[in-house]
């Protein structure tokens, strides 16, 4: 696999109509929210989750592929079963930890890709990973409403008149802004390739296609801006390059869709050594 020998930064677009795009279980599972502004947020677990599961499904866990951080994984087990590996346990004591990280780089890619903190009962450790990706923050205020939810059937005779059982919060619309980075040099630590940023450009843009749920509505990408520098260390401040990308409301009415804005990049001031990609 091609080594990673580029920094990327990169702004992620996506928004949601009729649904919740992130839950807080501190506040009844009511859409994540910044108090001081009333912005929506979505939190980077929350779309490494998602890129998870596409990775999952797409590559259906083939060597190299696996995922570490999944529903019903055992984590013990699974970094118990890296150090039965023959090479491991046959290397001197003190290299056994360093074969051992290495070994779990290459066989789980949310690790490569995110890294870990590796905290079981036996062996602890931590892998930084090249990407990461700050909370996503609504472009606007965002408004939660709150919807009662009923049913048809009852699971007992004496419940029949009791038909509602709970509730349902969305937002009508909110447009996410996400930025993200990808170190070369960490990359080459965990063995993070050029064939595995592609698959997770891939994950951000199809992810939400294949974790559909009522309760999230209707979730899309819009926008996937990437700029690459021509050096391991990047040419420019990753916030300099993130203001080259404007996002902007076309008129005073009620935002309803992606229609209703405008996404501008400011390509003239562009620093030497970057270019951009847009990949939606």
């Amino acid at each position: 696999m091609a080594e990673l020998k580029n920094r990327y930064d990169f702004v992620y677009i996506f928004d949601v109509q009729d649904g919740n795009p992130n839950g807080d279980p501190d506040a009844g599972n009511l859409p994540r929210i910044d108090a001081e502004t009333g912005m929506g947020l979505v939190t980077d677990v929350c779309l490494k989750r998602k890129v998870r599961n596409y990775v999952q499904i797409a590559k259906n866990c083939t060597t190299g592929y696996d995922i570490f951080i999944k529903e019903k994984a055992v984590l013990d087990s699974l970094v118990n079963n890296i150090y039965d590996y023959s090479e491991v346990k046959n290397a001197p004591k003190e290299e056994q930890r360093i074969i051992a990280r290495k070994l779990l780089c290459q066989n789980f890619f949310d690790i490569r890709s995110f890294g870990a903190v590796i905290a079981t009962t036996k062996k602890t450790d931590q892998v930084r990973g090249p990407i990461q990706m700050t909370f996503s923050r609504s472009v606007e205020p965002i408004v939660a409403n709150e919807h009662s939810i009923t049913r048809m059937a009852v699971t007992k005779e004496e419940l029949e008149q009791e038909r509602t059982i709970g509730r349902k919060a969305t937002i009508p619309y909110g447009l996410y802004i996400c930025h993200g980075f990808v170190s070369a040099n960490l990359a080459k630590q965990t063995g993070f390739s050029e064939d595995d940023l592609k698959l997770f450009w891939d994950a951000l843009i199809n992810m939400f296609d294949i974790d559909r749920s009522a309760a999230r509505g209707l979730m899309s990408a819009q926008k996937l801006i990437v700029f690459k520098h021509d050096s391991e260390l990047g040419n420019a401040p990753a916030h300099k390059l993130f203001d080259l990308v404007k996002v902007e409301k076309k008129s005073q009415n009620v935002a309803r869709s992606f229609s209703d804005y405008s996404v501008t990049i400011n390509n003239d001031n562009l620093p030497n050594g970057v270019t951009i990609e847009e990949l939606i």
